[in-house]
């Protein structure tokens, strides 16, 4: 069944009252369509709140602190990572009010292996993804953090079904070879294939040894699908624009649809004319459109994941937000006539 669900980012600083925002939206879907609801994230706290502090308060012998260009390791745990650690405690203590009952589906998003390794800096150093073994030790630390995360989750929402959204928005950038160093003058040795794809193996199997599914969130580029279908991944997300044909993006895409891998499409705000307001049918032949034209079977559009692309949702309203959650059912409810016909 098409469904429709969120990365987590959200307006506003109360966890309470925007995780049971979240979960009323989604009860009111149009029929036909199901509900992915998810953990929410409140950067508007501060950074220990946005989606690299929420990752960094999940790691395991790993001992993080702000710098002056943000978090970096440390030698031992100390008031930021703390802070994190409370406001993550803060989120899950909201939830289990909120989803007080709650069976079916239930999303977390963390920030992956490689994206986390780009954006998290050595004590005294570069970027932690210049240092082999540093990025195989958070890789791991990230696992095992993960684990105990998702057991967190569980005592809060016995009967959620568990779907973890890995996101890298970084892993083009990181298999490219363009992170600029701390210094700004060069450029971080690009990371081959075989390793992302280990990295990646590393974090997504402890997630599926705890009975979580895998979608690993890649952004716009086609480069990190290839890596999420061998590292295992149950579903790739990725960020689509309407009115777009990118033909060697959507031959992946297919490529991985015969695997059994699903497509979990981020889609930018409708766009809303005073006349016949927001165009929600835009919206679904961003996906359609182009899943029929690289010769995918129209029932599979029934499968497809709709969620927003990015992280823009958390910069506006609570108003601006629902909208769009609104308008992603709508545009789902199309899909699923159009997986029926």
């Amino acid at each position: 069944m098409t469904a429709v669900s969120g990365h987590g980012p959200r307006p506003g600083t109360d966890p309470l009252e925007a995780q049971q925002v979240v979960l009323g939206d989604l009860t009111e879907l149009p029929t036909g369509v199901a509900a992915l609801p998810y953990l929410v994230q409140l950067p508007a706290r501060g950074v220990e709140a946005d989606a690299l502090g929420r990752a960094v308060a999940m790691l395991v012998e790993m001992p993080v602190e702000l710098g002056p260009h943000g978090w970096r390791t440390a030698d031992r745990t100390g008031t930021d990572e703390r802070r994190a650690r409370a406001l993550l405690a803060d989120d899950l203590g909201a939830l289990s009010i909120a989803a007080y009952g709650y069976r079916g589906p239930f999303t977390v998003s963390v920030t992956g292996p490689w994206s986390l390794a780009a954006e998290l800096y050595l004590a005294r150093g570069d970027r932690l993804l210049a240092d082999t073994g540093a990025r195989g030790e958070l890789a791991e630390s990230l696992a095992a953090g993960l684990t105990d995360h998702l057991a967190d989750v569980r005592r809060q929402v016995p009967g959620g079904e568990l779907v973890v959204q890995l996101d890298e928005p970084l892993l083009a950038q990181v298999g490219a070879g363009v992170l600029p160093t701390f210094s700004g003058f060069s450029r971080i040795r690009a990371v081959h294939g075989p390793e992302v794809v280990e990295g990646l193996r590393t974090v997504v199997d402890a997630l599926h040894d705890a009975g979580a599914r895998v979608v690993m969130q890649v952004g716009a580029s086609r480069s990190g699908i290839g890596p999420a279908v061998l590292a295992g991944a149950d579903a790739v997300g990725l960020d689509l624009a309407p009115g777009t044909w990118d033909e060697r993006l959507w031959t992946d895409v297919a490529k991985a649809s015969e695997r059994g891998v699903g497509l979990w499409a981020g889609l930018p705000p409708a766009r809303v004319s005073q006349c016949a307001g927001p165009d929600v049918v835009a919206l679904a032949d961003a996906v359609s459109v182009p899943w029929r034209r690289v010769g995918l079977p129209a029932a599979g559009l029934g499968d497809v994941v709709l969620l927003e692309s990015g992280r823009s949702i958390a910069d506006g309203s609570l108003d601006a937000a629902r909208a769009v959650v609104g308008n992603l059912g709508r545009a789902a409810a199309v899909l699923a006539e159009r997986a029926d016909g």
